[in-house]
């Protein structure tokens, strides 16, 4: 059998355009954080609250496109070109019906939905704030989601890279206009944050439309035919799509449950771990793409007909996201200051930050590890086993933090030590599923 194993250069072909829209993202995320800590540790913290929970109903749609992701790179792999335009095409009336449900139902019930979560009344005012301007750019995002689904899918990430700038760049622009009253704009506050990520990504979508609109090369898919629903293709990828939907949704989902039982814990440290989120997702930015990339080249192995290199793909990977993360977090641990001083002036809440910091900095290290062979689970397209991987972890993750910042009443530096327990068991699952699974053969 012919060594089918792409090199580390194609490797990181795939992935660095990625990782730039990766970063790009994380920069409204750092932007909004970082703003928002000079307005106050409220505000802050609100923000996460906020951050989070809209970030759990765009699981959905990340979740859906995933599964896109991976039916597209399996396709690719047959060469069964059109069926990918239908499978992107049945994806967006998917999302687009999906996301008009999920915001209509915030924007009347959201503040409902948060109250009975949250102690502080100045923390869920603001949080509610924050959300109603930041649900009406769900259809957007996911529909920038879509195409970069299709983009990674048929390993052609060029133009991920450059729809993530421009969103970034317009973010930091908006925010420092709304939030502040500078630049001509009205001093929002927590709302203008908001606001500024929302049309941040209504331009990070019409660039992915046009640009995709006028390239030749790509009509061999067939995309904008516009052709009517198709039941039967949205039923077959969410037979892919679901679980993994299920699976993000609860992750982030625990995630968020994470944050309200650090809420509990008082404002500061509320802001502090919102500090140190943002640091955690900034950092993981080059192992979040490793991971993308780990998906489509597995699918598209298996869709070649390769199905014996997907361990050695795998390992391949996972080796290079280890030896960059290791990297990264050997020289983020000599600039813990710096950091931390990105999102606030506060020097309590510098002070406060910096034993959660070298924690976080171990779990990044680990983590890179995880989600590659995770992702490696996914990409065989038995994601009912990977949301059972998932949940299983969830579980005992969830325990784990209640114990520590409820019971326990530990400090907030201990309390990040759930995310070494969550490394250890999702990647300990997911290598055993890849070494001794029946996935092999599987017809998706």
């Amino acid at each position: 059998m012919p060594d089918k194993t792409p090199s580390l250069r194609k490797i990181w072909v795939i992935s660095w355009p990625i990782m730039i829209s990766l970063l790009a993202q994380n920069v409204v995320n750092v932007t909004d954080t970082a703003f928002l800590g000079h307005v106050g540790a409220i505000e802050l913290g609100a923000s996460a609250i906020g951050g989070l929970f809209y970030i759990t109903l765009f699981m959905v749609a990340y979740g859906f496109t995933t599964g896109v992701q991976i039916l597209i790179a399996r396709r690719n792999g047959e060469r069964d070109y059109p069926a990918i335009g239908s499978i992107f095409e049945n994806g967006f009336y998917f999302l687009g019906i999906s996301s008009v449900v999920i915001t209509t139902l915030i924007v009347l019930f959201g503040a409902q939905v948060l109250k009975p979560f949250i102690a502080s009344e100045a923390v869920f005012n603001a949080s509610t704030v924050f959300l109603k301007y930041r649900i009406f750019g769900l259809f957007f995002a996911s529909s920038a989601l879509l195409f970069r689904s299709f983009y990674t899918g048929i390993a052609f990430t060029k133009y991920i890279s450059i729809s993530a700038a421009i969103m970034a760049g317009i973010n930091i622009v908006l925010a420092y206009g709304l939030i502040f009253g500078r630049l001509g704009f009205p001093e929002m506050g927590i709302a203008g944050a908001g606001l500024a990520s929302s049309i941040s990504e209504v331009c990070a979508m019409l660039f992915f439309f046009a640009i995709t609109a006028r390239k030749a090369h790509l009509a061999k898919y067939k995309l904008f035919a516009f052709v009517k629903p198709d039941f039967s293709i949205m039923k077959s990828t969410l037979n892919v799509s679901l679980y993994i939907m299920i699976q993000f949704v609860l992750s982030h989902a625990v995630w968020f449950g994470f944050f309200l039982l650090i809420e509990k814990m008082g404002e500061t440290s509320l802001a502090v771990s919102n500090i140190i989120r943002s640091i955690y997702m900034l950092l993981m930015i080059p192992a979040w793409a490793m991971s993308s990339a780990t998906s489509s080249i597995v699918s598209n192995a298996i869709g070649e007909g390769y199905p014996k290199q997907v361990i050695p793909i795998v390992k391949k990977i996972l080796i290079l996201s280890m030896g960059i993360m290791l990297v990264i977090s050997l020289l983020a641990a000599l600039i813990p200051g710096f950091m931390i001083s990105i999102y606030t002036n506060d020097r309590n809440l510098l002070q406060m930050s910096i034993a959660s910091y070298y924690i976080i900095l171990g779990a990044v290290f680990l983590f890179s590890a995880t989600i590659v062979l995770f992702n490696g689970v996914l990409g065989t397209g038995n994601t009912r086993t990977g949301l059972a991987i998932e949940v299983s972890t969830l579980s005992l993750y969830l325990v784990f933090a209640w114990l520590l910042a409820v019971k326990l009443r530990q400090p907030i530096e201990v309390v990040w030590l759930c995310e070494y327990m969550y490394a250890i068991v999702l990647g300990s699952l997911s290598w055993i599923y890849l070494k001794k699974g029946k996935w092999e053969g599987r017809v998706i």
